[in-house]
């Protein structure tokens, strides 16, 4: 399903500070609250929308991503329409707008205690190396990553089993104290659970209460055609749980690229060095060059001399963000014989000899521009 751009969902320009940003998603968020239109499905997907962009467009690693792949840049990630359809259902949310993001504008920002057990887990960034031709069409990799997960035993409640948590005592499951000083009242996390909210008398043997167990697990992920070296796939949710099996981290794969026996890689343009003997180079003719595509011919015309380039059109990588595609270029070479035998030298000296009989110079005018350099130098120095 074709996805709009977040920048334009939010009304902004590409070049938005993080202020435009949260001002705009204020204001749009407001209008369209399904609290505040109850009923209205056009609304609510709107506001689907609008939440999305500013959760890519607020987060700088998020954005970076967004700006240089587009929506290709999360098509690993867990952002559907059903990851949002209860993201802001409560007045209590409703109201997180004008302290969350309202406050940041102005520096005044409340924040609330919450309580570990619902602080988001830690990412993970896992390196995998690739060879050029995993990324001309694309390819799913099976990948192993060491990852907290909920306790195989407890299944995340952090009990041992036949017992279950208990009620803090003291904070009566709020997770936080409210103390009273003079006229202001201030409020702390609770010491008897530490913010918890419950309380756990008979810890599970594996995870000893945290409801979490690191273990290997087998991971797909989809690399799209056209990635570079350096690049970063995000897969939402796929990293570490916090405690009791809450909120995970994110995965990050990092793009490796591992260096080619024939092409080196420049954005979407390929190189290659082409080596081609000295009778082709002097005479011409028509040579087999490598795409990642099959071979094609080149045509050399005579007289092509080495550090010749030749661009070979769309043969190269295709562009991540577009169907553009990049192009080959071929370094010619000309390369010198060697293991001659004795009729193949005769050859040689013989073309030496015609060379030299009939004005060398001319047939080798690199040769005679650097030596008249030469003279010339000598001829300074010696003054």
């Amino acid at each position: 399903m074709h996805k709009k751009d977040y920048y334009k969902i939010l009304g902004l320009s590409k070049d938005a500070s993080l202020l435009d940003i949260k001002k705009s998603y204020k204001k749009l968020a407001i209008k369209y609250h399904p609290d505040r239109n109850q009923g209205n499905k056009s609304y609510e997907e709107k506001f689907k929308e609008i939440k999305e962009a500013y959760e890519i467009l607020s987060d700088d690693n998020k954005r970076s991503m967004y700006d240089q792949y587009g929506h290709s840049a999360f098509n690993n990630s867990s952002y559907d329409d059903n990851s949002f359809t209860s993201s802001f259902t409560s007045s209590g949310d409703f109201s997180d707008i004008f302290s969350d993001v309202f406050g940041d504008i102005f520096g005044t920002s409340k924040r609330k205690n919450k309580s570990s057990s619902y602080s988001k887990g830690t990412d993970i960034n896992y390196n995998i190396i690739l060879n050029l031709e995993d990324i001309i069409y694309g390819i799913s990799k099976n990948i192993s990553i060491n990852v907290i997960q909920r306790c195989s035993l407890c299944n995340g409640t952090g009990c041992r089993t036949g017992y279950n948590k208990k009620v803090c005592n003291i904070c009566k499951g709020s997770g936080n104290l409210k103390i009273k000083q003079g006229f202001f009242t201030v409020q702390q996390t609770c010491p008897n659970c530490n913010g918890e909210c419950y309380i756990i008398d008979n810890p599970c043997y594996i995870c000893k209460g945290e409801g979490i167990e690191k273990c290997l697990k087998n991971i797909i992920v989809k690399i799209p055609a056209g990635v570079n070296d350096g690049d970063k796939i995000r897969l939402a949710g796929k990293g570490n749980l916090s405690s009791f099996g809450k909120n995970p981290g994110d995965l990050y794969i990092n793009i490796k690229l591992r260096k080619h026996s024939i092409f080196d890689r420049e954005g979407n343009n390929l190189y290659c060095k082409v080596p081609i003997n000295f009778t082709i180079a002097a005479l011409g003719g028509i040579i087999e060059i490598p795409t990642l595509e099959g071979n094609v011919n080149l045509k050399i015309p005579p007289e092509t001399q080495t550090g010749k380039i030749f661009r070979i059109k769309n043969k190269g990588i295709k562009s991540l963000k577009s169907n553009f595609k990049g192009d080959l270029l071929c370094k010619i070479f000309v390369e010198t014989p060697v293991n001659l035998n004795k009729f193949q030298k005769k050859l040689l000296y013989n073309l030496d000899f015609s060379l030299s009989k009939n004005n060398k110079e001319n047939n080798n005018p690199k040769s005679k521009n650097f030596f008249e350099k030469v003279k010339i130098f000598f001829k300074n120095f010696t003054r």
